[in-house]
């Protein structure tokens, strides 16, 4: 399988960019190994799912803490969508 979105470093950041053609089940169930804060650079329609939990719609500006190996996914919008991943170490 291949990436279902580009990466860019920028500084201690990773620039996350989803196409909005990305195919919905592309953006499957995961878990990342490191905690991150994610802040929503761009986007319209997209969504943030914890395994159990009720998605909640993503907006410009939003910041939210994903845990270590925690189950979760993104929800495809109607635009492309930028997220800035900031890892904890």
């Amino acid at each position: 399988m291949t990436d279902v979105y580009i990466d860019e470093q920028i500084g201690d950041a990773i620039y996350r960019t989803f196409d909005r053609n990305v195919s919905e089940i592309e953006l499957v169930w995961h878990r990342d190994h490191k905690p991150r804060t994610v802040t929503v650079v761009e986007g319209n329609g997209w969504k943030f799912q914890y395994d159990n939990e009720l998605p909640t719609e993503l907006k410009k500006g939003d910041v939210f803490s994903i845990e270590a190996m925690r189950y979760h996914r993104i929800l495809k919008g109607n635009t492309g969508l930028v997220l800035k991943i900031n890892e904890k170490f």
